[in-house]
Formats: C-alpha cells, sequence, structure tokens
C-alpha cells in the first residue's frame, strides 16, 4: 500500500475565497478540483460569511481531504481589507474545524517560495509553477484558485508526509 493525503488550499478573501485540492503520493502531486466562492456586496456581511463556510464546508464533505493548508492575511496599506480578509479566512477555518482537519498557516512569501523559489514572485510565476507542478493544460482560473492551490503545494513542502489515508497501488 502507497499512503497519500488529500491537501485542501484556502486563498481567503471575503469577494473571492479560493480553494484547491491536491493529492500526494510520494513526491507525485496531482491536482483533483479546484473553485472559488464568490459574494459580492449586495448582501450582509454575515450572509457572505455563512456561503464561504458554507461552500469550503460542502467542498471538505465532497473531496474529504486530510488536511489544509491556508494564507495567511497581509496586512498591507489598506487595513479595511486586510479585516475583511480575515473574516473570510475565520469562516473557512470553522469549516475545517467542523471537519477536523489538520490546519497549517502559511504567509504569502512562504507560499511563493515554497511553489516559485522566491517569496517577491508575481501572481503570473505563481499560475505557471502551479500548472506545471500539477501538470495541468491550461492555468487555474481564478487566479484565487490558483493561490490556494500554490497553498496546498506550499503544505506538502512544509508538513512531512505522515499520510492519513492508505491508497491500493494502481
Amino acid at each position: 500500500m502507497t499512503i497519500e493525503r488529500v491537501i485542501l488550499g484556502i486563498d481567503p478573501g471575503l469577494a473571492h475565497t479560493g480553494w484547491g485540492l491536491v493529492a500526494q503520493r510520494g513526491g507525485s502531486l496531482r491536482c483533483l478540483a479546484y473553485g472559488c466562492v464568490s459574494t459580492t456586496k449586495e448582501h450582509d456581511l454575515a450572509s457572505r460569511l455563512k456561503k464561504i463556510h458554507n461552500q469550503i464546508a460542502a467542498v471538505i464533505a465532497r473531496y474529504q481531504p486530510t488536511c489544509v493548508g491556508i494564507e495567511t492575511v497581509w496586512f498591507g496599506v489598506n487595513t479595511q481589507s486586510a479585516f475583511a480578509t480575515g473574516q473570510a479566512r475565520g469562516a473557512a477555518l470553522v469549516a475545517c474545524a467542523q471537519h477536523e482537519l489538520k490546519v497549517s498557516e502559511f504567509s504569502p512569501r512562504q507560499i511563493k517560495l515554497a511553489v516559485v523559489g522566491t517569496g517577491t514572485a508575481e501572481k503570473d510565476q505563481v499560475q505557471y509553477m502551479v500548472r506545471h507542478l500539477l501538470n495541468l493544460e491550461s492555468s487555474p482560473y481564478p487566479d484565487h484558485a490558483a493561490d490556494a492551490l500554490a497553498a496546498a503545494i506550499c503544505y506538502t513542502t512544509h508538513e512531512s508526509p505522515i499520510a492519513e489515508r492508505p491508497m491500493k497501488d494502481e
């Protein structure tokens, strides 16, 4: 038997929370699925957070990941945006906690370093490397989904491969 783990990556944001699932078997990585939870300003904050929570919980229920890599909040010039991202992140983390998943948090710099090799990489460089590392035909869209897959890839470089799911050899 070979050990496989399924890693959920999350790129939190109030307007767009990206998610991506990567299966790891030894040193091999493959993309299982990715997407984005989008909310609009027409809805109140509580409704937007509920949607993020419910949709991340549905992804977890469907794909049953064994662990999670999530991006931390970056406090730039716009602190209001950082707070909104933090709230979206909290909604996603509650969904992970309800499913008792092991969660590791990574800064944007750590994720870029793990995927591209430099912590100052541009978005297009991250998308290119995610596509290359996961052997995808095209870059994941939207870029929030690519960033989520990058968070999952980062997990594989930072956390030991003590996997929870034995798989039959193919």
